[in-house]
Parts: C-alpha cells; structure tokens; sequence
C-alpha cells in the first residue's frame, strides 16, 4: 500500500508503480491530474479522496472582500510544482477578483525560502490580504505562514483550521480529519482484499469556516456580526 498526500506524491506514486495499491488525499480533481479515469470508476491501482478547497478558492477572496470592503488590491498565493491546482486557483480566484472589481496579484511559493520574498511582495505591490491557496506544501508550513501574516500585519486566508488556530486572520474548506478517516476506511478496504479500480473516489463535502478574532483585533480589524455568524468556530 501506498498512501499520498496531494497531486505531485500521487503523480510519483503513479509513475513508480502500477500494480501497489495507492490511495490519495488530494484537494484538486484527480481526474483533471490524469490520476484516474472517473471518480465512479477510478480504473488502474488508485482510488482516495478528493475535497472541495481548490474549488472554494474564490470564496475564500470574496470573504476577504467582506471583511475588508475597502482594500482593492489583494493576492494570491499558489505554488507553481503543483502545476494543476496553481493554474485552477489562479484563473478561478482571478475571474471572481474582476467580478468583485478588485486587482489581484498572484504570488508564487515552492519552498520555505520563498516566504520572505512572498511578504517583502505584498509590501511592494501595496496588497491589503492575501488568499493562500490550497497546497499541502503550505498546509504543511501553515504554522509559520500564519506568524508571517500576522508579523506583516497582512489579513491571510487558507483552508483549514489549523491556521486559524496558529494565529491565522480565517480559515475555510474541508477538513484534515474527514479526509483522512476517508482515506483510511479506503485503505482497510483494500488491505481486506478490495481493489482500489473498484472503490469509487470519496468527494468529502464538508466546508468549514473559522475566525481568529484575536487576530482581527490585533490588525484593527471590525469583523461583521453577520460573518461571525457563519462561522464554525470563533477562535479568541
């Protein structure tokens, strides 16, 4: 069995092997990466789970827009390896930022060193927020993205709650934990003796939204009575 995370490991994985079982956790369209043939009916030896949050990237600059309906210029920040979910983002949150009338500047990061150039942009290009885009590169790393933001007093976006947690203005998208029981109800399948052609991918659908009010109020930030009202947790 091989288990990977996100669409340049499940492209490896892929290209290594095409008899070992894989299962995926990727937050793109696997069927777009050349991973599998459908969801329904994955063909070959992978199967996993595919979440929402690449999807979601537009909504994740309109939430920024809400809260902060005076900044007109903001940023997106993708990572260029994982070419698929960096060209979706780029154009989907760009057609969303020319509805809303905003400017946006798409940033690029594919390793830790990139950080600091990313940040010392945002300055220079006098952007308001920052969208971080889905990428197990930045979930990873989302720790010290969230210290940045917060450091450089940007307004930051992911997807998940543990950026929130670590300091991080909001998160929104799936779930870490839901993708993973997925995954793993999968793979104990296929470890019974199921074959991964003959599990269809799993399509988790839970979005979730958090608020670090500690945060909004250390970058003087108002957040909108109504905004908090959606949101899963309000972290204080």
């Amino acid at each position: 069995m091989i288990v990977t995370g996100g669409t340049p490991a499940t492209l490896a994985a892929k290209a290594a092997t095409t008899t070992i079982p894989i299962v995926f956790i990727l937050s793109t369209d696997p069927v777009e990466a050349g991973l599998v043939a459908s969801l329904n009916r994955p063909g070959g030896n992978l199967t996993g789970v595919t979440g929402l949050n690449v999807e979601l990237a537009p909504k994740k600059l309109e939430l920024l827009h809400e809260l902060l309906p005076a900044v007109t210029t903001l940023a997106l920040l993708v990572n260029p390896t994982n070419a698929v979910a960096a060209e979706n983002q780029a154009r989907t949150v760009q057609a969303a930022a020319r509805t809303l009338g905003l400017q946006l500047h798409v940033l690029h990061a594919s390793t830790e060193r990139d950080f600091d150039s990313v940040f010392a942009s945002l300055v220079q290009l006098r952007a308001g927020a920052l969208v971080i885009g889905s990428d197990l590169f930045f979930t990873s790393w989302s720790e010290q993205l969230a210290a940045l933001a917060v450091r450089h007093a940007v307004p930051s976006i992911y997807q998940f709650r543990e950026f929130a947690a670590a300091g991080g203005l909001m998160g929104y998208g799936g779930s870490i934990t839901d993708w993973g029981r997925q995954a793993g109800i999968h793979t104990g399948r296929i470890l019974a003796g199921a074959k991964p052609m003959d599990l269809p991918v799993q399509q988790a659908t839970k979005v979730e939204l958090f608020i670090n009010l500690k945060t909004a109020k250390a970058l003087g930030l108002d957040v909108p009575p109504m905004l908090l009202a959606r949101a899963d947790e309000v972290i204080e």
